[in-house]
């Protein structure tokens, strides 16, 4: 006779949960799983299996009676990933001015679930700007490279492509095992014409991607542009946000140096994709693959931390230095991104501490827990707690920080210090900012990174001339710094 599954297992939570982390485990699961926006196989099954869990753990009374039925040693589920958590210092002084205190936090596959579940088919669909901005050798080459990700596609994946400029159109429908001939031959006949609405190509994605989207694949848009979107933003946020929600990320892809950064590093950030920009049209492809290879990779395709502030604590700034870099939102919760199966998923967090109580003893710097999305298995998955919490003393031992720490903070300096020089330029401080970038560039070039710090030196004399960053130049340094503080053997 089979085993009846566990409850807790089946709605994803710990034994330990409370009633509202319940109720929220119910809604977030019936979100996804409802048969009336998902028609996957067996996904019905798993829906009134969770419903059957929410009733259960939901009532206190019955909740009593089924955990004395379970007994104190009944099997937890097995931990899904592992954590390493390095700290710049684990005792703080107890002082009047506030101080800085930084955590290194590496989430990786636990190895026996890896070994036991294999690759989560993809639900993939392409967004590509068509707007006549983009004719040329950059859209020739996004054709060709979107029909080898067609010739790239197994048969449990689905693929769709979506053209947009003032209108969108579907190119390619979601299907499984796609008719290569004919795509190629659809992709190939695509022109470019009118001007760039993104929200009109986004909206188009969307519906293709949900149609289709189940927690048992990888549900991702991939929106490639060279142009500014006008006046529907808002809107572009706001379909992002319902992507995040029903586990559908968007990862942008910018070409050239008229296209938005702000607004298209946003875009990703809310779903915990990212932005990747595309200098020169023979790099088109090579993106566009790592992107695809990355995706079939996923372990977990997006791990979220949600958290309750603390008293004298607050997040400063938090970025995510691999597997795909770039800084991340601070307010809960926070969207981290995706661990592959053979990368971790590292996150630099900067907590800024205010002048503490004389008697406090302890600091929680954070209370909060890791709500996992991963395709790989049929059940949620119960959230990771973390909590991280510090010694306060007199007089605190020292301590040098861990030699991680001070490589992670040391290759993001260069990204922290043109964020300074923008922010700079926006205020019109245009000497302040010449001079960061100077110092910039002579910092670079004692690294060795002559090309980059070479566009840094040209654009502190654009700043001092112009009051202003050129297009390309700001692009360049802010992704190329950004790039930086990736592991060497990773950068391009």
């Amino acid at each position: 006779m089979a085993k009846k599954p566990n409850l807790y297992a089946l709605l994803g939570v710990l034994r330990s949960a409370t009633q509202e982390e319940v109720r929220r485990a119910y809604l977030r699961a019936a979100k996804r799983l409802h048969p009336d926006t998902n028609t996957a196989p067996g996904e019905t099954e798993l829906f009134l299996g969770i419903q059957q869990a929410y009733q259960v753990l939901s009532d206190s009374s019955r909740r009593s009676a089924y955990d004395a039925q379970l007994g104190p040693d009944e099997e937890l589920p097995p931990t899904f990933i592992n954590q390493r958590i390095l700290f710049s210092r684990k005792e703080i002084s107890r002082m009047k001015q506030a101080q800085l205190v930084y955590v290194l936090l590496d989430l990786f596959p636990n190895e026996k679930q890896k070994r036991e579940n294999s690759a989560a088919p993809l639900n993939i669909c392409l967004v590509l700007d068509c707007s006549t901005s983009m004719k040329g050798e950059k859209f020739d080459t996004a054709k060709s490279t979107a029909i080898h990700l067609v010739q790239r596609l197994k048969n449990q994946d689905l693929f769709s492509m979506v053209s947009f400029s003032d209108r969108a159109e579907v190119v390619l429908p979601a299907t499984r095992q796609v008719n290569i001939q004919r795509s190629e031959s659809k992709i190939r006949n695509l022109q470019t014409s009118g001007g760039t609405e993104i929200l009109r190509g986004l909206q188009a994605g969307f519906e293709e991607v949900r149609r289709y989207a189940s927690p048992r694949s990888i549900n991702h848009i991939l929106l490639m542009t060279d142009g500014r979107t006008y006046g529907d933003e808002q809107a572009c946020y706001e379909l992002a946000q319902r992507a995040a929600e029903e586990g559908i990320g968007i990862s942008g892809f910018g070409i050239g140096s008229g296209w938005n950064d702000i607004f298209l590093d946003h875009l990703a950030n809310v779903t915990g994709g990212t932005t990747m920009f595309v200098t020169q049209p023979k790099d088109i492809e090579r993106l566009l693959n790592e992107k695809f290879t990355n995706l079939s990779r996923a372990y977990a395709e997006n791990i979220t931390l949600d958290y309750r502030p603390q008293e004298n604590v607050e997040i400063n700034y938090i970025f995510r230095l691999q597997p795909e870099t770039g800084p991340l939102a601070s307010g809960s919760p926070i969207r981290l991104g995706p661990i592959l199966h053979d990368e971790p998923l590292s996150v630099l967090i900067e907590f800024r501490i205010k002048p503490l109580p004389e008697r406090q003893d302890a600091l929680n710097l954070l209370d909060g827990r890791l709500e996992i999305s991963s395709a790989i298995v049929e059940h949620p998955i119960p959230p990771n707690p973390l909590i991280l919490a510090l010694s306060v003393k007199d007089n605190p031992t020292p301590e040098p920080p861990p030699a991680s720490i001070i490589q992670a903070i040391s290759r993001l300096t260069y990204y922290r210090i043109q964020e300074k020089a923008r922010t700079e330029v926006t205020a019109g401080e245009y000497d302040q900012a010449r001079d960061h970038l100077q110092n910039l560039a002579t910092r670079l070039l004692a690294q060795g990174e002559r090309g980059l710090a070479a566009t840094i030196m040209l654009e502190a004399e654009h700043i001092e001339k112009e009051k202003s960053f050129s297009q390309g130049g700001e692009k360049q340094i802010k992704y190329g710094t950004r790039a930086l503080s990736l592991p060497k053997e990773k950068r391009p």
